[in-house]
């Protein structure tokens, strides 16, 4: 037996907002046209609350919580911005560009990549914190698609798109910290897969450009996102 979601009131950012209580912060947020950054967060997927970039404040209690896996309850006063948040958010996508080799000058993502923009809304124009500056090798093993782990920053997009939408459970993460990687069947490579049905969509939920199609440029990385609306809808009607 199912029980139907109570309506709560609630105020982010001092806007008055009803909401249910069995949708997210982030959900609520941007339906009111509030924007929260998020990397690892996209509609139709599983939230997990990876990439820590939506944090955000609520009254009475002294942490930060991600809001695409905070529910929203009845008298909540949330911020979205704030010094202290906005120090966060910065720390955040320095350490997700000095992790990994990201040099936008020369990326086949430049100008449609979600972490470059992150930091030209945040105004990060520059990082403080020392490059690590790995040597990450490139899969290109695939007949029609490229892995990239100098552009990776572990959203784990591409695994829950494979598991929860095609069904293959291609992709998973090994490693732990900043030796973490994302690989495809236990660590082979991804055109020696045998799960792999070359769907590509966990090329089109990449926020950066760590999975690619080959022979596109740049002008031609729109993603595509077209059968995320219908999970969406099947969530719903279950």
């Amino acid at each position: 037996m199912t029980t139907e979601p109570n309506v709560v009131t609630l105020t982010i950012d001092g806007l008055p907002i009803g909401a249910r209580d069995d949708q997210t912060v982030l959900e609520v947020a941007r339906e009111n046209g509030i924007e929260i950054p998020s990397l690892c967060h996209i509609d139709g997927l599983e939230p997990v609350g990876a990439c820590r970039l939506c944090m955000i404040e609520i009254d009475g209690d002294p942490r930060l919580h991600a809001s695409c896996v905070t529910s929203c309850e009845e008298g909540q006063a949330i911020r979205t911005r704030s010094h202290r948040i906005d120090a966060h958010r910065k720390m955040i996508l320095e350490m997700l560009f000095a992790e990994r080799n990201h040099s936008c000058a020369v990326c086949v993502s430049n100008g449609q990549c979600e972490l470059q923009s992150l930091a030209q809304k945040t105004g990060m124009d520059h990082v403080d914190m020392p490059y690590l500056y790995p040597k990450l090798e490139v899969d290109a093993s695939h007949a029609r698609y490229t892995l990239d782990h100098n552009r990776c920053v572990l959203c784990t997009r591409c695994v829950r798109v494979c598991d929860e939408i095609e069904g293959a459970h291609t992709w998973d993460v090994m490693g732990r910290g900043v030796d973490a990687r994302v690989i495809t069947d236990m660590g082979t490579p991804w055109g020696d897969s045998r799960s792999c049905t070359s769907c590509g969509k966990c090329v089109h939920v990449c926020p950066t450009g760590a999975l690619v199609e080959k022979g596109h440029s740049i002008a031609e990385m729109h993603k595509k996102r077209q059968f995320l609306p219908y999970l969406t809808i099947m969530r719903e009607r279950r």
